[in-house]
This record gives structure tokens, C-alpha cells and sequence, in this order.
């Protein structure tokens, strides 16, 4: 399953696609609002056996909501119990049951064998290779708007870390250009302007990020020379300073108390056992994560951890496991709101 937002882009007929990958899983969807933020049209791909699912419901309800235009590709046509006209009409309820406009309702329709890398218009073609599939998206998915008056703006969608760079903010340039070198201002959530300047600017090429002089309009960027940054924040020039909306995400369902392990195997596993170090580590985790809360509780020995479900936790609790961290976990909490 899809945990995290991942980019890449592919150069079509002299046009640079970028393609965002996202999770399903409702309990990871703070990277579905992220990376909707980015985008400007969605395929919604579905299973030519199981069907529409219920992350399916998730997502679309997300893309409909944000108006994006939506290309449903029916995959794995090629499996036994293939029942791909069965499972349109399963789509159609969908879109009609999420309370989808006429005009969103009139949606391109593509079959796909995703293993073999062919898409076709029909059932009946015999399709080759994705040419159909981008030729679509070329045709029906808007090129990304902006003003050509305004200045440089990027909302930061995504945040990474490099050894050599330090913080790095991705996001997508909304209006202007950006260039290496340009000395930039990141309003943050208080309306604060923290100073800036690029020391590297990058662009995503096919599955590799590469060094760029200069981006514009629709390129997702990747730029280096930024320590407090937030996902969120806008990163614009100083001359002309204006906040782009924040991203808004849907507030967590369930809790989870971490604490310092204090059983009598404490100190035995992990390599990080204080709760300065777990506490970090959590806050570090906030950073990445726009769906995650960490709060402070009574006892300075442990940490409230509030998600969007049980398995996004289980994922997070388990990753920072592996990275040598040691801890103790309470039973999972909804919560509740009045």
C-alpha cells in the first residue's frame, strides 16, 4: 500500500508531465490534501475485479471536492475474473453518490494492463503502450494557470531533509519564476517573514531530481537554503510578500500515549531511550506529516500522539522502531468531538 506522496515527471510531445503518486488508505489522507494541492487533474485508477474500494471513496470524494478533472483508468483487465463493465457502473454510483456535478460525471474512460504498460480506449482494441493514456491526459487534464503579472509564489506541499542540503521545501510554483541564488521571504503560519535564500534549485526529471537554474509556473520544485519551514507556509519574493491559502487538512481521529519504557527489558532494543530523544524524534515526525499532532501530557515522560486511524500509527510507531528508538505504547483512543 501507498504510505507517502511520491513525484515524478514524463516528458510528452514537448510537455513535461509530473505525475504525483498517492495513498488510498483514508488513514493517510494529510498526503492525499498535499498532493492535491499540487495538482491539476487526477486518475483515478480501479481495479478491473475488486472494484471501487473504500479508499477509493476517500480520494474521490478529495479530488471532486478540490474540482479537479478526473481520468478513470479501469486496470488489470487482463486478470481471469476480470469484470471491468460491472465495475464502471460501480464507478458511475460512486461519482453519483458523492454528489458529482454533470460535468464531472462525463469523465474519460481508459482500460489498462499496468504490468505490461498498454492502455487502450476499448475492450475490443488491442493496446501497445501508454500512448493513449498520455495523449489523454494532454488533452483533457488543464495546463496549470497562473497570472503572469504576480511575482514568484510556491505553497510547500512536502517537506525532505538531505545530509549535504539540509531542509529541503517541495511544493509547486503557483505564479513567476525562481531562479538559484534569488533571495526569497517564507511567510509562515503567524504571517511572520523569515528571510531566505536558494542555494540549490531542483526539478523532477522522470525519477531523478536535477539541478536547475531557473523554474516557472506548474514546475514542482525542490528548493535547498530553508531551515523553519513548514508544510503550508508560502515562499515568495520580498518585494512583493503575499500568503498563499494553507493546506487544510481534516482533523485526527484516535490517540495514542508514548512513553519511555520503564518494563523491567528497558534499555535492551533501542538505542534512543530518553524521552528528549523520542519527544524529538515525534516532533520531527509533525514536521513531514501535517496529519499528525503531538502533544505534551501531565507526565514529562510521555508524549499524546493524535492520527487519522490506527494503521497510519502503527506505520509511524513502527518506523521510528526500526530507526532505534525505544518506547512504551497505550491502547489506541478515538476521539470524540462535541
Amino acid at each position: 500500500i501507498t504510505i507517502a506522496a511520491k513525484n515524478c515527471s514524463v516528458p510528452w510531445k514537448k510537455v513535461k508531465i509530473n505525475v504525483i503518486d498517492t495513498p488510498g488508505h483514508a488513514d493517510f489522507g494529510g498526503e492525499v490534501e498535499r498532493a492535491l494541492a499540487m495538482a491539476d487533474g487526477a486518475l483515478l485508477l480501479v481495479d478491473a475485479s475488486e472494484g471501487p474500494l473504500p479508499q477509493t471513496r476517500f480520494v474521490l470524494k478529495k479530488t471532486l471536492e478540490a474540482g479537479l478533472k478526473i481520468i478513470v483508468v479501469v486496470n488489470k483487465i487482463d486478470r481471469k475474473d476480470a469484470r471491468p463493465q460491472t465495475v464502471i457502473d460501480k464507478i458511475y454510483d460512486l461519482f453519483i453518490d458523492l454528489d458529482a456535478t454533470d460535468e464531472q460525471l462525463d469523465f474519460p474512460l481508459l482500460y489498462a494492463i499496468g504490468r505490461q504498460g498498454i492502455a487502450q480506449k476499448t475492450l475490443k482494441e488491442k493496446g501497445e503502450n501508454l500512448q493513449v493514456l498520455f495523449d489523454t491526459i494532454l488533452d483533457q487534464i488543464p495546463a496549470p494557470a497562473y497570472d503572469p503579472e504576480k511575482p514568484f509564489q510556491m505553497l510547500v506541499a512536502d517537506l525532505g531533509y538531505s545530509d549535504y542540503l539540509g531542509r529541503l521545501a517541495i511544493g509547486k510554483t503557483i505564479n513567476g519564476e525562481v531562479r538559484h541564488n534569488d533571495n526569497l521571504v517564507c511567510i509562515n503560519e503567524n504571517g511572520q517573514q523569515l528571510p531566505l535564500k536558494i542555494s540549490k534549485l531542483q526539478l523532477y526529471e522522470k525519477m531523478n531530481l536535477s539541478e536547475v537554474k531557473t523554474a516557472g509556473p506548474g514546475d514542482i520544485v525542490v528548493l535547498s537554503g530553508i531551515q523553519d519551514v513548514k508544510i503550508g507556509d508560502t515562499i515568495c519574493t520580498a518585494a512583493s510578500p503575499k500568503p498563499l491559502p494553507r493546506i487544510a487538512v481534516e482533523e485526527p481521529t484516535v490517540s495514542i500515549r508514548v512513553t519511555i519504557n520503564n518494563s523491567p527489558f528497558g534499555g535492551q532494543e533501542g538505542r534512543y531511550v530518553q524521552s528528549s530523544k523520542i519527544r524529538e524524534r515525534l516532533m520531527r515526525e509533525t514536521l513531514r506529516n501535517v496529519a499528525i499532532r503531538v502533544e505534551e501530557t501531565e507526565d514529562r515522560d510521555s508524549l499524546l500522539v493524535k492520527g487519522r486511524g490506527e494503521f497510519q500509527l502503527a506505520i509511524i510507531m513502527e518506523t521510528i522502531r526500526r530507526e532505534g528508538y525505544e518506547f512504551c505504547l497505550g491502547r489506541p483512543e478515538v476521539i470524540y468531538r462535541f
